[in-house]
């Protein structure tokens, strides 16, 4: 299998925040990541009552996709909830193949504030290495400043870091050489 990460537009997402993403994600996996084209919304995914769109739908929809990579990344701009939640930033399968990210709720704009597109960005990146690193069968951490800390809110996000503590990624590189990827 190819090492390399496809990020996978879900719906219409600006390209230079996939740019971004392609750019600074290796600073964390050791991998390529590749764009790929855009695949629309998952029509059952919407949730009339709730306004929102089912996360696990978009889950679903990428794992449909017959792409030679190691892990695939979906981008998306609606916001995505779970049933048990008001809202998602994300969700992945642990230790699966697929994640995806929303970039409604990290976007200041959703609350009603100017957008700004560094900010944007950053929380993405946040986001994004946070599904990959469950992806890859990391659990949250308790550390909140670690990556892989519940992000209950904005707040949240925007306190952590987008690196994996020390303790993280002490796992995240055993698994890797467990999964004989470091070679």
């Amino acid at each position: 299998m190819e090492k390399f990460i496809y990020l996978v537009p879900i719906g219409e997402v600006k390209r230079e925040i996939l740019e971004d993403l392609k750019n600074n994600l290796p600073k964390v996996f050791p991998f390529k990541f590749v764009i790929g084209d855009e695949i629309p919304i998952p029509k059952d995914s919407f949730n009339e009552k709730r306004k929102q769109y089912l996360a696990y739908s978009f889950l679903e929809e990428l794992s449909k996709l017959n792409i030679n990579a190691y892990k695939i990344l979906g981008v998306t701009n609606v916001d995505l909830y779970a049933p048990s939640l008001n809202y998602v930033f994300g969700q992945a399968k642990l230790g699966g193949r697929e994640g995806v990210i929303s970039l409604a709720r990290l976007d200041n704009s959703f609350y009603g504030f100017s957008e700004c597109l560094s900010v944007l960005k950053h929380r993405a990146l946040k986001e994004a290495v946070h599904e990959l690193g469950h992806c890859f069968g990391l659990e949250h951490c308790t550390n909140s400043n670690c990556v892989m800390y519940f992000s209950n809110s904005l707040k949240d996000t925007d306190n952590k870091d987008y690196n994996f503590c020390y303790l993280c990624n002490i796992k995240f590189y055993k698994i890797l050489e467990n999964l004989q990827i470091l070679k």
